[in-house]
């Protein structure tokens, strides 16, 4: 889905100017985007694989609910709202930790560049992972894993491939703030 997004200068900044999200990923412009990690209490991270028809990633398995930010909302609405659509759980903005903002550059084709700031938050997931609903346009499948396990699969060639490929410096960022919460 096409939707107006603000420019972002390359260093995070809002800029004042607004374009649409093709055009941003077309034109490689930076703008905002959200990534909420589910975890559980006994240590699982919620991942999420990724719809078929998506233009970036499609089939690869990623972060518990991502989305870009509207032109002008707030970022933590933005994740509220995201996690709503995406796998229909309703979470409080006291429920959202937010962990910092990363830096994501990759070049998907010749005509699709994708410059984002993740907005990056955790929140622990408190109803049973049956019971969320997931967005057909955005979600194939949502699936728990142990951070042990994910961590030596994103260390490993073979099975990293099927990740989403962010620096595994973020990960870590993931993992240490999953880690204080437990």
């Amino acid at each position: 889905m096409d939707e107006l997004i603000d420019v972002l200068d390359a260093d995070g900044n809002y800029t004042g100017k607004s374009i649409m999200k093709s055009e941003a990923h077309r034109k490689g412009v930076f703008h905002p985007s959200i990534h909420v990690w589910f975890y559980t209490k006994n240590g699982e991270i919620v991942i999420q694989q990724r719809a078929k028809n998506k233009d970036t990633h499609p089939g690869l398995w990623d972060v518990s609910v991502a989305g870009h930010i509207g032109a002008g909302e707030d970022v933590t609405d933005s994740a509220i709202r995201e996690v709503q659509e995406e796998i229909g759980l309703d979470v409080a903005e006291t429920e959202l930790h937010k962990i910092g903002v990363f830096k994501y550059i990759h070049q998907h084709h010749k005509d699709l560049l994708d410059c984002e700031f993740h907005h990056t938050f955790i929140c622990e997931l408190k109803a049973p992972l049956s019971e969320l609903e997931m967005q057909e346009s955005e979600v194939a499948d949502l699936s728990l894993i142990t951070m042990p396990k994910f961590q030596r699969e994103l260390e490993s060639e073979l099975h990293s491939k099927k990740y989403v490929p962010y620096d595994l410096d973020y990960y870590e960022a993931i993992f240490q703030a999953i880690k204080k919460k437990l």
